[in-house]
């Protein structure tokens, strides 16, 4: 079996004349976690719908378990489950209503016993009864994530998986999302957090502008600007990185400052303003 679960080839989507995924070209490996990064608004979500049959690409293709997406849908939606930005539950419903909705619309087999197998692995058994609507942020994503494991998918594509989420729900997101990795799956992650890619995933893509630009392991990535940043106050009260290849480099840069200034290791947030040309736009 090959070791690339999903293979990219030239993936591209207008809508009308404006071009939001331009010729996107790449592998994911089988049982890793893969984060599509870049600013809202580059083409990170029209991938993910192109690849789980939610959007029609304008051309190219994708070969997702070996199955050719423009052959093969209804066996490639056997091994994938998606869960989107969309808080797309039924708010008036409980957490255990919502888990059956869902498992009775796909049909899936010993439907009880695996919502509550999900309910307690993703921690709600305790929230069964409660309306999903009165969940706190961190709750409800939990619930759009056990609802798409009760298909047990291969692969699992999580579209900006903890946005709207406190710092410290967010980690605890983390945590779940290696879990799932760890159970054998393939995740296919976007997110703009570039310390959440930083984090999780074992390779990353950039996104700008509908077109790939970088792809590669994080510490990869860093490497190839530089190890370390030495961040200034200029004179106009702006902060200014400059990107050192080596720790001397970066010593004789904050020596040599006016205004000094603090040495730290570079960042995938670096190597995005590095590639583009201009910070994350969050």
């Amino acid at each position: 079996m090959s070791d690339k679960v999903i293979k990219i080839n030239n993936l591209t989507k207008f809508y009308g004349v404006k071009c939001a995924v331009n010729r996107v070209s790449f592998d994911v490996k089988r049982g890793e976690i893969f984060g599509l990064l870049g600013p809202n608004g580059v083409g990170k979500t029209t991938i993910i719908k192109m690849l789980t049959f939610l959007s029609k690409p304008t051309s190219g293709n994708a070969i997702i378990n070996n199955l050719d997406s423009a052959k093969e849908r209804e066996s490639i939606k056997k091994v994938i489950a998606v869960v989107p930005q969309e808080k797309n539950y039924e708010r008036e419903l409980s957490v255990y209503e919502n888990m059956l909705v869902y498992g009775m619309l796909y049909r899936i087999d010993s439907l009880k016993q695996k919502i509550e197998e999900k309910l307690l692995k993703l921690g709600l058994l305790s929230e069964r009864d409660t309306q999903a609507e009165t969940l706190s942020g961190g709750m409800q994503r939990r619930l759009l994530i056990a609802r798409a494991l009760l298909s047990e998918p291969e692969i699992l594509f999580l579209d900006e998986p903890t946005i709207g989420l406190d710092p410290q729900v967010r980690r605890s997101m983390w945590d779940i999302i290696r879990g799932l990795q760890s159970d054998g799956r393939t995740i296919f992650m976007t997110t703009h957090y570039m310390e959440e890619a930083e984090t999780l995933c074992d390779r990353v893509g950039i996104l700008l502008k509908g077109q790939l630009i970088a792809i590669d392991t994080p510490s990869n990535l860093k490497n190839s600007i530089g190890a370390y940043v030495v961040d200034i106050q200029s004179l106009n009260g702006k902060m200014e990185s400059i990107i050192c290849q080596s720790r001397q480099e970066a010593d004789d840069v904050l020596r040599n400052s006016n205004n000094g200034g603090a040495i730290r290791h570079a960042n995938l947030e670096d190597v995005f303003i590095r590639l583009t040309g201009e910070p994350i736009d969050r």
